[in-house]
């Protein structure tokens, strides 16, 4: 049996079981595969004669473009010949640092064909950043727009340089690419250990590390993100992330195409909320993914007032709040699903289609991923580490970090894989995320979740953002701290403040209450996630007996409230 028949036997069992989660986790296997290329193998099979939208991107000013599944796959043909011409050859790395256009999905496709493998870089990088990815990721070639190529305006390396759009001087014409022939053929067989992708993480918590993946772990080990995002054949899928980032791929080139479903994108300068719900509607997209932070900034639109196509709602990045999936829930009739993944996985857990939800939870073990709750003996504990065990290691999982095997032995230890998160499962399997490992604390002796706190800082109508830190305490040692990010037009202050307080004071438990509120901004990777390491370092550094910051309010600041 071939290695495309082999895979799709995989796909379409997952399809079979799409809201039988229980049969899909029985059954499943992952396909295994001695020789694959899931360009050559998978994409281009399924794109033959295929005149189905592959790829429709949808720009701000109102221009579009839509691509096939034969165009795509006959144009990163022309883009893998021109590659081969200006020396990429199997084994290269490519760095590709563009914003959300057709050469990104030509780039991919045309590279893995190669044999190369992508480094992505999101556009937001500074000069000095692309400086340590080129070196430490070994980067021989490098694909960019007009803007971009500003950035490598005197960095040093023997890598190519090609830019997208306008031409620059020093830099190779990608247009080139599109007078090469339609045909191609490839030097020589893949491995399925073969690297595909090469990811720099966003660096939340130290200097980003360097993930490698391979033509089986991502590619294939994605069958799990497609069967947690509920996709089928023929659907409309929005996924928003920048490209650059681990769940561009995931959602906007994997598992869609995983699928056969088409990839829809809008390309904006500044989000707005009305006018995404506005293209939900207009293009009738049937699965929507989005981060936490845009599910907020919708449920403050008239939900109702926006009729959608939705079929399947998810969220990933970071847990999402139990309130905004019920607006959600009440205005479209659909429950947005969380899910569980990292840059060096697939999706792990997640609420599946058709499958009960509970509130604040993420899911269960996806098909393919045994998960473990471990405590730091590496013993099974009710609240631990989630970690994957090795003895049945999925196919999702990275090939390790790149040139660290001091790292790759650490979150290889107790014969599983350490996430480096915590979370809690219950009697039906269902896991509910508690925190990074380095984020949970203790105050009055009492474990402190900061996501539970966040929760329901968020829930009142004057913050639009929140993270929890501990602060020294000369009383009790440490105590919960609360970063706040306001929504437009309120006004911080001592009375907004107490009311804060009050607001938590119905909500929380006495042990687990905020006793500090700093009205700041938050620190954030270029990824858009909080940086909570760096204001508990922040935070920690002054001590009990440190100075008060502007902005910053007590619980003991209102007697009434002692």
């Amino acid at each position: 049996m071939s290695s495309t028949e082999i895979f799709r036997r995989s796909r379409d069992l997952l399809f079979k079981h799409r809201t039988d989660y229980a049969a899909a986790v029985r059954e499943f296997r992952w396909p295994v595969l001695d020789r694959f290329n899931w360009a050559l193998d998978w994409f281009d099979i399924i794109a033959d004669g295929n005149g189905r939208t592959a790829l429709h991107i949808v720009e701000e000013y109102g221009a579009e473009v839509k691509i096939s599944y034969a165009e795509l796959a006959e144009r990163s043909n022309r883009v893998a010949t021109y590659f081969r011409r200006h020396g990429v050859e199997r084994g290269d790395r490519v760095l590709l640092m563009l914003g959300n256009c057709v050469q990104i999905w030509e780039v991919m496709l045309a590279a893995m064909k190669l044999g190369a493998a992508v480094v992505p870089a999101t556009t937001l990088l500074t000069t000095e950043d692309l400086a340590d990815r080129i070196e430490r990721g070994r980067i021989g070639h490098v694909v960019t727009d007009t803007v971009g190529t500003e950035k490598f305006r005197g960095l040093s390396g023997d890598f190519e340089r090609h830019v997208v759009g306008e031409p620059v001087p020093g830099w190779l014409s990608f247009e080139q690419a599109y007078d090469e022939a339609s045909v191609f053929l490839p030097h020589g067989e893949t491995l399925p250990n073969d690297p595909v992708l090469a990811y720099f993480t966003s660096g939340t918590t130290a200097k980003p590390k360097l993930v490698i993946h391979t033509h089986q772990s991502y590619p294939v080990g994605h069958l799990t993100t497609m069967y947690w995002l509920g996709l089928r054949e023929g659907d409309v899928h929005m996924n928003i992330s920048s490209p650059g980032w681990a769940k561009h791929a995931w959602s906007n080139f994997f598992a869609p195409f995983n699928a056969g479903a088409t990839v829809f994108l809008y390309n904006y300068a500044r989000f707005n909320a009305k006018r995404l719900l506005e293209m939900l509607a207009t293009h009738k997209i049937t699965t929507l993914c989005a981060p936490p932070t845009v599910w907020r900034m919708l449920i403050l639109e008239d939900l109702k007032a926006h009729p959608v196509h939705v079929r399947e709602a998810l969220s990933a990045g970071e847990p999402l709040n139990p309130e905004v999936i019920e607006q959600v829930r009440q205005a479209w009739g659909v429950t947005i699903r969380d899910g569980y993944g990292q840059t060096e996985t697939t999706a792990q857990i997640g609420n599946s289609p058709g499958q009960p939800l509970k509130p604040g939870s993420m899911g269960r073990p996806l098909p393919g991923y045994r998960i473990a709750l471990l405590d730091e003996e590496g013993k099974a504990a009710e609240e631990g580490e989630i970690s994957i065990d090795l003895a049945h290691r999925p196919t999702g999982l990275m090939a390790g970090y790149d040139g660290d095997d001091t790292l790759n032995e650490f979150v290889t230890r107790h014969g599983h894989y350490h996430t480096g998160d915590v979370a809690t499962r219950d009697e039906e399997g269902y896991v509910t995320y508690v925190g990074r490992a380095d984020d949970v604390f203790k105050s009055s002796d009492y474990r402190i979740s900061p996501f539970e706190l966040e929760s329901a800082l968020i829930e009142h109508e004057a913050v639009a953002e929140a993270a929890i830190v501990p602060s020294p305490d000369e009383v009790r040692g440490l105590v919960p701290k609360a970063f706040i990010i306001l929504k437009p037009g309120k006004v911080p202050g001592p009375e907004l403040a107490e009311e804060i307080f009050r607001f938590l004071r119905r909500r929380l438990a006495p042990y687990k209450r905020v006793r500090r509120l700093e009205f700041s901004d938050l620190p954030k990777t270029v990824s858009g996630k909080i940086r909570r390491v760096e204001l508990r370092k922040r935070e920690l550094g002054r001590g009990p007996a440190g100075a008060r910051r502007e902005r910053e309010f007590w619980q003991d600041d209102f007697p009434e409230l002692k």
